[in-house]
Order: C-alpha cells, then sequence, then structure tokens
C-alpha cells in the first residue's frame, strides 16, 4: 500500500510563499488520483486542490485559484503545492491524499480518498 509522507510547512508572514512535497512510497503512485486537503483548528477538512493521475486535469476550491498551484512528478513519486500571496485564512494543517484512479475527473469530498498523510502545519502570521 502506497504511504504517504509531507513536508515544506511552516511559519510564513502574509503575502509569502512555501511549497509543500508530498513523497510516496511506491512507483504505483503514478496510477493514483491526488489532493490536498487542509484542516483548521475546530474545523473539518476541507478540499484545496486535486490532480489527475496523469497531471492533466487540476481542480481548486475557489479561495486558493490564482495562488496555489497542485503538480505532480510521478518520475520523482512526488505531489507538490505551490504556495503563494498566502493569507492568514489559509493557516491549518494540510495533508495529502490518493485514491487508485485512472480517470480523468478528479474527486473533492473526504471521503473519495482513502490513503492520507500524516500532515504539515502552515501558519500565516505577521
Amino acid at each position: 500500500q502506497v504511504q504517504l509522507v509531507e513536508s515544506g510547512g511552516g511559519l510564513v508572514r502574509p503575502g509569502g510563499s512555501l511549497r509543500l512535497s508530498c513523497a510516496a512510497s511506491e512507483s504505483t503512485f503514478r496510477n493514483y488520483a491526488l489532493a490536498w486537503f487542509r484542516q483548521a483548528p475546530g474545523a473539518g477538512r476541507e478540499f484545496v486542490a486535486g490532480i489527475s493521475w496523469s497531471g492533466s486535469n487540476t481542480v481548486y476550491t475557489d479561495s486558493v485559484k490564482g495562488r496555489l498551484t497542485i503538480t505532480r512528478d510521478n518520475a520523482k513519486n512526488t505531489l507538490y503545492l505551490q504556495m503563494n500571496d498566502l493569507n492568514p485564512e489559509d493557516t491549518a494543517g494540510y495533508y495529502c491524499a490518493a485514491t487508485f484512479s485512472r480517470a480523468h475527473w478528479v474527486g473533492e469530498t473526504v471521503n473519495g480518498y482513502g490513503l492520507w498523510g500524516q500532515g504539515t502545519q502552515v501558519t500565516v502570521s505577521s
């Protein structure tokens, strides 16, 4: 079973940037649709961005469009989230998720993903 390990979180000032990474343990990673979710204290886990197995289709929640970019490198078994122009509302634990799928469609619900990483904290504060 694929295991996922996130990294790259930290403390950043408003307007700053971070790049999150999610490394997978197996090359079968390329057969999975992937996503980033986030969870702020006291809130539910929400979809941020998703990418199809080939990388040809990406989906974003409205609040991050134009600021966050999801990409994947199947040769390196790694998922990325480039985060620009961060604001305090982006503060949360960020989790990568995977589901076995070679469809073009990308799911946006927690229940659509069966594999999860342990999360990495992003804090945006001056």
